[in-house]
C-alpha cells in the first residue's frame, strides 16, 4: 500500500485503508486478490479480487487512496475492467469502494494506451444482469466516480465526497473556488439524487451493502433468496394488523407516517429504506414477507401529502426497474392526490418523469400488489399500479377510499357546478370504491386488519409462475 506512514496517519484518522475495508466488508479469509502485480505502483492503488458475503461468491473493487490518490492508471484500468468481466461471466454481484481522484495523469515515458473497452463498459454491460453496489468512502473524482451512478445502491459516508471533477480542477476552469463538501459532499449527493443512502462512517456503509446483498439473488438469472430471516425473530407467517386502523386516519386530509404502516405489515424488522432524502413523497425499500424478499413502493403522506413529484417519480421509476431486474415482487401502497401540479413541477418535467415511471410498473413482470389505503386520483393512481390490466396479481382497496380524474372539490370548479351538482360529485366520489369493486375494477375492499394476510396471499398466488426459472429482461441496464 502506501507505506506506514500513510497508513497510521489514516488511523489516526479513524479510517479504514482499502485492504481493511474489504476484510469489513466481506467474510473471513474468503478474499483471493488478483492483479496484485499489475501497474508500476503497489496494486496500481486498485485492490481487486473476488470473495463471499454470507458465503456467497462476489467481486469487490476497492480505491487505495494511500497510493497515488487512489488514481486509476493502466493496470487499475485493466483489474476494474476485468472485476465487472468476471461479476456478469460468473454471475456475482458487483461492489466497488471508491475514494480516487480519477484517471492519473500521463507522464513522458508512459507506455501508450491500448484500445480496448474501459471499466464503466464492462459495469453498463452487467447492469441488469448482476446486483452492483458502490461505497463512497472518501473523494471520488470523475472515472471512478461514474461507477455511481450506474450502480443500483450507492451509499457514502459523512466525510466522503464525488463528483465530475475535484475543487482545483473546478477553480481553474469556471473560477467557483468551493471544498469537496461543498462540491459534493453528502448535502449535495445525496439530495441530487447520486447517492442512495447516507452512512455514519466506514463500518455503517459496509454493513448497509451487506444487508441490501441479503434480499437480492446473485444475478438475474436466479430468483431473490426467501426463508424465514426475520432479523428480530418473529412469527414471519400470517397474522392481522388491527394497529393499522388507529395509524390511518379517516380524514383524508390528515397525514400519518407510511413508514409506520410498511413496519407493521411487513416481517418485522425487515424494512430496509433506500433513498430516503431524494423524493421523499415516495418511500421505496425493500422488505421481507413471509420470508420472501419484496420491493415496495408507497406514497409518504407526511411529505407534500404524497404527491407524486418529477424527484418522487423519478426514484421510483429507476427502483422499479431494479425490482424487474433481479425478480423482486412489488408491492404498492397508494395514497396520494395524483401528481404534482403547477408551473414549479411544469418546469422540473413532472409529465416526462411521471410518465417513466408509470412506463416502468406497465412493464414490469414481477408479480404486482397494489393497495389502495386512503385515495388515488389522476395518472398518480396510473403512476402506483392502480389501474385494472396492469397485471396485478392483486389489486385491493380499503373501505372508504375515493378514487376519480380529480378530488370532487377541484372536479366542482372545473366544471362549474352548482350547490346540487357538487353535491352530487362528492356523493360520487364517497362511493367510488365500492362502484370500481363491483365493476371490478379492484379485485377486493379489505379490511386493514387483513392487509398483511393479503398481501402474503398474493404471494402465495403468484408461487408458480416466481417458481419458473428466470432470465434476464429484454432490455439494457436498469437506470434509465
Amino acid at each position: 500500500m502506501g507505506g506506514e506512514a500513510k497508513l497510521a496517519k489514516r488511523a489516526a484518522r479513524g479510517q479504514l485503508d482499502a485492504r481493511a475495508r474489504v476484510d469489513v466488508l466481506t467474510d473471513d479469509d474468503t478474499f483471493v486478490e488478483i492483479g496484485v502485480l499489475a501497474g508500476p505502483l503497489p496494486a496500481d492503488a486498485f485492490v481487486a479480487g473476488v470473495a463471499t458475503i454470507d458465503g456467497r461468491p462476489v467481486a469487490v473493487g476497492a480505491e487505495d487512496f494511500t497510493v497515488a490518490g487512489g488514481s486509476i492508471g493502466m493496470g487499475a484500468a485493466s483489474k476494474r475492467y476485468r472485476l465487472a468481466e468476471l461479476a456478469l461471466q460468473e454471475r456475482m454481484p458487483l461492489i466497488l469502494l471508491l475514494e480516487g481522484a480519477g484517471h492519473r495523469p500521463p507522464r513522458p515515458g508512459d507506455p501508450p494506451s491500448k484500445r480496448g473497452p474501459n471499466d464503466l463498459q464492462a459495469q453498463a454491460e452487467a447492469s441488469g444482469y448482476v446486483p452492483m453496489a458502490t461505497a463512497v468512502l472518501g473523494p471520488s473524482a470523475g472515472h471512478g466516480a461514474l461507477s455511481a451512478p450506474l450502480s443500483d445502491f450507492t451509499v457514502m459516508t459523512g466525510a466522503a465526497s464525488i463528483f465530475t471533477a475535484g475543487p482545483p480542477l473546478v477553480k481553474a476552469s469556471i473560477g467557483e473556488d468551493l471544498t469537496p463538501q461543498e462540491l459534493g459532499g453528502p448535502e449535495v449527493a445525496l439530495r441530487s439524487g447520486v447517492v442512495h443512502n447516507r452512512a455514519t462512517d466506514d463500518t455503517d456503509a459496509l454493513a448497509q451493502i451487506r444487508r441490501w446483498l441479503t434480499y437480492l439473488p446473485n444475478s438475474a438469472w436466479e430468483h431473490p433468496p426467501s426463508g424465514p430471516v426475520d432479523i428480530d425473530n418473529a412469527d414471519a407467517g400470517s397474522r392481522e394488523t388491527p394497529e393499522l386502523t388507529a395509524l390511518i386516519p379517516r380524514n383524508p386530509r390528515q397525514a400519518y407516517d407510511m413508514t409506520a404502516v410498511i413496519a407493521t405489515v411487513v416481517d418485522r424488522g425487515s424494512w430496509f429504506e433506500v433513498q430516503p432524502e431524494f423524493g421523499a413523497s415516495l418511500l421505496t425499500g425493500l422488505a421481507r414477507l413471509g420470508g420472501r424478499s419484496v420491493a415496495l413502493v408507497a406514497n409518504q403522506p407526511m411529505v407534500r401529502a404524497g404527491t407524486i413529484d418529477a424527484e418522487a417519480a423519478e426514484k421510483a421509476g429507476d427502483f422499479i426497474r431494479f425490482a424487474d431486474s433481479f425478480h423482486l415482487p412489488l408491492v404498492f401502497l397508494t395514497d396520494n392526490p395524483g401528481v404534482m401540479a403547477g408551473s414549479t413541477a411544469e418546469r422540473s418535467g413532472i409529465l416526462r418523469h411521471a410518465g417513466r415511471m408509470f412506463a416502468a410498473q406497465h412493464r414490469a413482470t414481477v408479480p404486482k400488489l397494489q393497495l389502495t389505503l386512503r385515495k388515488a386520483y389522476g395518472f398518480g393512481s396510473s403512476a402506483m399500479a392502480m389501474n385494472p390490466f396492469d397485471g396485478q396479481t392483486l389489486n385491493l382497496a380499503y373501505p372508504g377510499v375515493t378514487f376519480g380524474a380529480m378530488p370532487s372539490r377541484g372536479a366542482d370548479e372545473a366544471t362549474h357546478a352548482d350547490a346540487a351538482g357538487r353535491a352530487e360529485l362528492r356523493e360520487a366520489e364517497l362511493a367510488s370504491g365500492y362502484r370500481s369493486a363491483s365493476g371490478l375494477s379492484i379485485d377486493d375492499l379489505i379490511e386493514p386488519a387483513q392487509t398483511r394476510n393479503m398481501l402474503l396471499a398474493g404471494l402465495r398466488t403468484s408461487a408458480n409462475r416466481m417458481a419458473i426459472p428466470p432470465a434476464p429482461k429484454a432490455r439494457v441496464g436498469n437506470r434509465g
